[in-house]
């Protein structure tokens, strides 16, 4: 497992004793798989944070603890480890903990874990449990300030919410799907990864709002519990169109997108509006072979730099600022990709 960095701070970076990690990087034996794999984790991210490990300043080390099908999760540090260099003065090193779904004990238990062992800041994608804010007032009666990021939490005393208006976002989805469909008849199928995660929530609310109000004659079929992973999607939309024939549209407001595109065609169906959410590498893929109508896209990297900041202002390393304003919904087609994911596809 080689190298260049200190035992100290690989230890730090995992969370784990000095001891731990010379264990694991010595062969020693008497450690956990689970753990090993802990170590193996902290040096890639020492190896793609290595500008800030040598930076000399006052270092934050803030922990991303989320529960995201992994697509969003990868673009999600993909945005923040573009955004470390630039964050000045101080200097900051991140930390990851991802699911993609399981019992909420243990994502309450990762939480526990950061607020025993001391942290700077913890940026937050969690369902709106009552278990996980319970854990979340926990980090903050620790000292530990909590951000939350695309869903909130709000009543564990978080510091505060970045990410979009998602009422507006389901609005706007609304517009856009009655628009595109006009009088041609149809259903629309509404998925939602989970119930408990309040983005989707407001997103769910916003969209029936809009259709309630100027598209009353089409009936709104709704899914949940697929997690956003296409393992379980598929089944659930398959149910749904063998269900109702009359479904032609679709809002995914929690993804798992290239399942439900793929239960269409075995069942021989048009879907002839799709509205989704955010630019992950699924979703720019499938937007260009115009296979969706449009996503609903806010940049990642903008909504890090302010979560950061806010762990920042917390500790005294910026002056205070105002309230944080919602993040601008972009509506994007096949022809207005933002530069940063055209760029990716001569990479692809």
């Amino acid at each position: 497992m080689g190298h260049p960095f200190p035992i100290r701070e690989i230890a730090r970076q995992a969370g784990l004793s000095e001891a731990t990690v010379d264990r694991v990087l010595n062969g020693r034996g008497g450690v956990r798989e689970s753990t090993a794999q802990e170590v193996r984790r902290a040096i890639a991210d020492l190896d793609r944070q290595r500008t800030q490990v040598r930076l000399v300043g006052r270092t934050f080390m803030v922990d991303i603890v989320m529960q995201a099908p992994e697509r969003f999760s990868t673009a999600v540090r993909a945005a923040l480890e573009a955004e470390l260099p630039a964050l000045h003065p101080a200097v900051l090193r991140s930390r990851f903990h991802f699911r993609e779904t399981g019992p909420a004990r243990e994502l309450v238990g990762t939480l526990d874990r950061i607020a025993r062992r001391g942290s700077q800041g913890v940026i937050l994608k969690a369902p709106d449990l009552p278990e996980v804010t319970a854990a979340v007032g926990r980090l903050v009666a620790a000292g530990v300030p909590v951000v939350t990021l695309v869903t909130d939490v709000p009543a564990g005393g978080r510091l505060g919410y970045v990410g979009i208006d998602n009422r507006a976002a389901g609005a706007t989805a609304a517009y856009l799907v009655g628009q595109w469909l006009g009088d041609r008849p149809g259903n629309v199928l509404t998925s939602l990864s989970s119930g408990f995660f309040r983005n989707e929530e407001g997103r769910e609310m916003g969209f029936r709002s809009v259709m309630r109000a100027r598209h009353p004659q089409r009936a709104l079929v709704e899914i949940a519990e697929g997690q956003g992973l296409d393992a379980t999607q598929y089944d659930l939309v398959r149910a749904a169109l063998e269900k109702d024939p009359e479904i032609r549209a679709v809002y995914s407001i929690g993804g798992g997108n290239i399942a439900t595109l793929r239960a269409f065609a075995d069942l021989g169906r048009e879907c002839a509006v799709f509205v989704a959410h955010d630019l992950d590498h699924d979703n720019t893929r499938l937007l260009r072979e115009h296979r969706l109508s449009a996503v609903l896209h806010h940049d990642l990297r903008q909504d890090l730099r302010e979560a950061c900041h806010l762990v920042m202002r917390a500790h005294g390393a910026l002056p205070p600022a105002g309230p944080t304003l919602p993040s601008a919904i972009q509506v994007v087609t096949p022809y207005n990709m933002p530069v940063q994911t055209a760029n990716r596809r001569g990479a692809e």
